[in-house]
């Protein structure tokens, strides 16, 4: 008997998955729409001219990068990274800082 009290008493998995937010079921799908999208345009891309997919894909990573780099709004995975290579381009607001201060 003390174990149909026990079972009564803890939550049943429905309501465990109840109590999860609905903006993490939304993040969830949208992951699995994304992984559905990337399948479909890489088998698209299978039967394309690997070197011109090769130079746009070279292209894409080369502009989020510089991006990451000069606007310093990377991931924070990527932080590493950005910030060796953050050394050698410029950054947003590098210009400004050179720059000499009127004379008064």
């Amino acid at each position: 008997m003390n174990f149909l009290v026990i079972a009564a008493a803890t939550p049943t998995p429905l309501e465990k998955l109840k109590e999860i937010p609905p903006a993490f079921w939304l993040k969830l799908g949208l992951a699995v729409l994304a992984i559905v999208l990337v399948v479909v345009i890489i088998r698209k891309l299978a039967g394309a001219n690997k070197v011109i997919v090769g130079v746009v894909v070279f292209l894409v990573v080369s502009m989020v990068g510089f991006n990451w780099i000069y606007e310093r709004n990377e991931p924070a995975w990527a932080t590493p990274v950005v910030e060796k290579l953050a050394n050698f381009f410029p950054a947003k607001d590098s210009y400004n800082a050179t720059q000499k201060k009127p004379l008064k």
